[in-house]
């Protein structure tokens, strides 16, 4: 059986895994084909050694990373270090993650950036399912200007 991995950071303001999860059990094949293993650590900078475990010691075929970064610059260069960080376990490990990031600066109101949280993480969710088990549903959508988490830009004119 496949594993999934999700990996949260406890900074987050909305709790993203758990709508990524609630996607993935929806998907065929939950519990037949694939389960989910479920990690959080504390901040952004962990993520990237937490998707590294998940893979080697847990099996896990892909692994969605989660995190929000607050609007401070600070925080804006964590998760630009955790960026890195994970793009370095992809590589070591031949593995993909797939990065949910959501900034605190994205929008104003606490209930759209509430929202932004949840379709990102239910939309790269999905995704991560496609990559694994159907990835002509991502081809199909290539060249589209599918956002996660936002309305879609759609494509540009020929």
């Amino acid at each position: 059986m496949d594993h999934i991995g999700v990996v949260d950071t406890m900074f987050a303001r909305v709790d993203m895994a758990a709508e990524a999860m609630d996607e993935l059990r929806s998907c065929d094949g939950y519990g037949s084909k694939f389960e989910v293993v479920h990690r959080t650590v504390p901040g952004f900078k962990d993520l990237g050694v937490e998707c590294k475990r998940l893979i080697d010691l847990h099996g896990c075929n892909m692994v969605i990373a989660i995190g929000m970064a607050g609007s401070a610059p600070v925080d804006q260069i964590c998760a630009h270090e955790a960026s890195q960080a994970i793009m370095l376990a992809q590589l070591l490990t031949n593995t993909h993650v797939l990065e949910v990031f959501v900034y605190e600066n994205e929008a104003d109101d606490p209930s759209k950036l509430a929202e932004i949280c949840r379709q990102r993480a239910r939309k790269h969710a999905r995704n991560a399912y496609w990559l694994l088990y159907d990835p002509d549903q991502l081809a199909q959508r290539a060249g589209q200007g599918i956002r996660q988490g936002a309305a879609d830009a759609g494509p540009l004119p020929a």
